[in-house]
């Protein structure tokens, strides 16, 4: 992760993007705190699948064990026959 003031990065901002589309996390700062961070899209997006997947999974340990034959017969539950 490379920190780059606010003023140089208003100057080179088209390279900066450049890097950040080779996979280069960049934090913009003004004078020396942190004010914004660039990201590659694909990282932002797997974050979000990851954190999804462990709601998923934490909603799964709230539901009971059941087996293929019951989750099959549920499945047909209130149809008509």
């Amino acid at each position: 992760m490379r920190e780059v003031q606010s003023s140089d990065a208003k100057a080179r901002f088209s390279e900066l993007l450049g890097d950040v589309e080779r996979g280069e996390t960049i934090v913009i700062t003004r004078h020396g705190r942190a004010i914004a961070r660039l990201v590659p899209q694909e990282d932002e997006r797997r974050a979000e699948i990851l954190a999804t997947m462990a709601r998923l999974n934490d909603f799964r340990k709230t539901m009971p064990a059941m087996s293929t034959d019951e989750i099959l017969s549920a499945r047909h539950e209130g149809h008509r026959r």
